[in-house]
């Protein structure tokens, strides 16, 4: 009950007051304010869901580990996605105000493309692609001591994590010991078999070496790192050459001499992937037939480095 007061003002009587009541009427205005508010972000959610590209990952199921490689461009990472294993490459695109927002723009477009080519290959000798983000600043790196964010000008990819490492590491593991021919030509078919796959989707990796192909706990290789794959043009000489890790090396060097002691059967198909006139070079469906119909039996395997007779190549079994 409000009683008047002198001032023209009024007091209400503490021993008027229904608590219960004014309690009540509380709750249900909080239970309103709070289903309203669980409604936007749910609405907010879903929308963004809608406007999320096929191959946007959802933030919060990436859990980014230790480094395991380091590059020019980023650093990549163990990881979950999900609850599965995964290898996490982060791209830095520079500092704060190191580029203009045109060459940003230009470079999310680019990686934009790419990674929309990427999520739709499926092939068991290439590197499968889970995921990206442009922006990864929701994002953190799990440490021993917490989280560590991450700058804006970040973007991340996500891909399945081969344990084995990159071919590259497994070679010079074990460079002092004979590797079995029929390893030798399985890589060399898995290589053939990815390569003739992307050619196939009409890609030109244009990047590939040792560093650049995975293998899984199996010993599959896996082609990997799209980082200067592209498009194959309608017309070849719109495709531009100046890319990969060299710029420009002499036909001699980048064609060495086969040993001796190298199967004929396997020189065969590197000489005729080396021929100086690139019209007669064979497609790489061509080159998987090759390595195919080679009889792995033949060879005894690759001799160690410290070896007389040379390195990386093979050598005969001669029997007992």
């Amino acid at each position: 009950m409000k009683e008047k007061s002198e001032g023209g003002g009024g007091y209400v009587r503490a021993d008027q007051i229904d608590l219960k009541s004014l309690d009540e009427q509380l709750q249900r205005h909080l239970s309103r304010a709070w289903t309203m508010e669980k409604n936007k972000k749910k609405e907010e959610e879903q929308e963004a869901r809608s406007t999320r590209q096929e191959w946007e990952i959802d933030p919060s199921k990436l859990i980014i580990k230790s480094v395991i490689a380091r590059g020019t461009f980023g650093t990549v990472h163990r990881g979950t996605y999900d609850g599965q294993d995964v290898a996490v490459k982060l791209l830095d695109w520079g500092e704060e105000g190191h580029r203009s927002e045109a060459e940003l723009a230009s470079l999310r477009a680019a990686f934009t493309q790419e990674v929309a080519v990427w999520h739709k290959l499926d092939h068991p000798n290439v590197t499968k692609f889970l995921g990206a983000t442009v922006c990864a600043s929701e994002l953190h790196i799990q440490t021993d001591n917490g989280h560590i964010g991450m700058p804006n000008n970040v973007c991340c990819v996500v891909v399945e994590y081969c344990p084995g490492g990159a071919l590259k590491s497994y070679l010079i593991k074990n460079r002092r010991r004979k590797l079995a021919f029929k390893v030798v030509v399985q890589l060399a078919l898995d290589l053939a078999r990815g390569l003739c796959y992307l050619h196939s989707q009409k890609i030109v990796h244009r990047d590939v070496k040792t560093e650049n192909m995975l293998l899984d706990k199996t010993r599959t290789l896996k082609i990997a790192d799209f980082g200067v794959a592209r498009i194959e043009a309608s017309n070849p000489n719109d495709m531009t050459g100046e890319t990969g890790t060299l710029g420009y090396m002499a036909p001699e060097n980048l064609r060495p001499e086969i040993p001796r002691c190298c199967p004929s059967s396997l020189a065969n198909v590197m000489k005729r992937c080396w021929d100086a006139n690139p019209d007669r070079r064979p497609e790489m469906d061509e080159v998987v037939a090759m390595l195919e119909a080679i009889d792995t039996s033949k060879g005894g395997g690759m001799i160690p480095l410290d070896h007389p007779q040379g390195c990386f190549c093979f050598r005969r079994y001669r029997g007992p």
